[in-house]
């Protein structure tokens, strides 16, 4: 059976595609995402309160290397197949070397309804994961000269809301700790599937506005926006394997690694490489990739992670 949240979801696509008027006001929608946020580093940061912080820096240094490997490989994929120019393809590349807080928000959720438990530091490669693919992306179009803005787009990439209010609710739930966050509790924890399933009612309605833009883009948007993940998946349970993730972690790592940014990535590139067209990337992200990792994409990840959990 779907899960109620992705339910929510696929009523926001329908209301859509049938020109309904049905819309959540802004501030409400800006709001739904900052609370999912900070529950998100809430959680992870009461989880990294209860073991040591060393042991996690190689750990890092692999995932920022999946992100990196994920921008690289989608580049030569975007240019060389998709013949897009070198600005279109390093800017979509880095879309998909990033990762989708609403993704990994609706994994967490996956997994949780099923009792199926995952490591606290995913929240940190979460976090770590949104930066190494902005930072490849901009060098495969300007390189490293004279001219590029490295001070801006340090802002734009390490102060941005989403990684501020990520790093800033772990490190709240880390000092504050299970007794701390106790009188909090009832707002973070327990009300983060309802707000989920609001936050994902407008993203199919979201959703609903780009399919007219792959039907003019063709198949190989179509085609990229479903391929790219299964391959992203593919390598980040390979990387989980070697991190010796538990299920939970296998699978939430290959969401991660499957999911594509539309929210810091188009911000930053908006910025970086104002050149690229956004329209592709955004069309090919939430018409195509996000609703197939929502639908299709986590149930796949978890049964491929179930079937190497138990060979490895």
């Amino acid at each position: 059976m779907i899960d109620v949240v992705v339910m929510f979801f696929l009523l926001g696509l329908a209301a859509g595609l049938m020109r309904s008027d049905l819309k959540l006001p802004a501030a409400l929608y800006e709001s739904l995402a900052v609370f999912l946020l900070l529950a998100i580093g809430l959680k992870g940061g009461l989880g990294l309160a209860q073991q040591p912080i060393l042991p996690l820096l190689p750990q890092l240094a692999l995932v920022i290397s999946l992100g990196a490997a994920l921008t690289l490989f989608g580049f030569v994929v975007l240019k060389g197949v998709g013949r897009l120019n070198r600005a279109d393809a390093a800017s979509m590349a880095a879309h998909y070397g990033s990762v989708s807080v609403a993704t990994y928000a609706v994994g967490v959720n996956w997994l949780s309804s099923r009792q199926i438990a995952f490591e606290s530091q995913m929240v940190i490669f979460l976090a770590v994961m949104e930066i190494p693919a902005i930072l490849v992306g901009i060098v495969l179009v300007r390189g490293m000269g004279k001219d590029t803005q490295w001070g801006k787009l340090a802002h734009e990439t390490f102060l941005g809301k989403g990684v501020v209010l990520l790093l800033g609710g772990m490190a709240i739930g880390w000092a504050a700790g299970p007794e701390g966050l106790a009188p909090i509790k009832p707002l973070f924890f327990e009300l983060f599937k309802g707000v989920l399933a609001l936050f994902l009612l407008e993203m199919g309605l979201i959703v609903s506005r780009q399919l007219d833009e792959i039907k003019k883009r063709g198949a190989f948007i179509l085609a990229f926006g479903v391929l790219m993940p299964l391959f992203s998946a593919a390598l980040g349970l390979f990387c989980g394997l070697l991190l010796g993730l538990s299920l939970g972690g296998l699978t939430l790592l290959a969401t991660l690694a499957a999911s594509a940014s539309y929210i810091a990535v188009p911000a930053t590139m908006r910025l970086a490489v104002p050149e690229a067209n956004p329209v592709i990337s955004l069309a090919a992200v939430l018409g195509v990739t996000f609703p197939f990792n929502v639908v299709f994409g986590i149930p796949l990840y978890h049964r491929l992670a179930s079937y190497f959990h138990g060979v490895f």
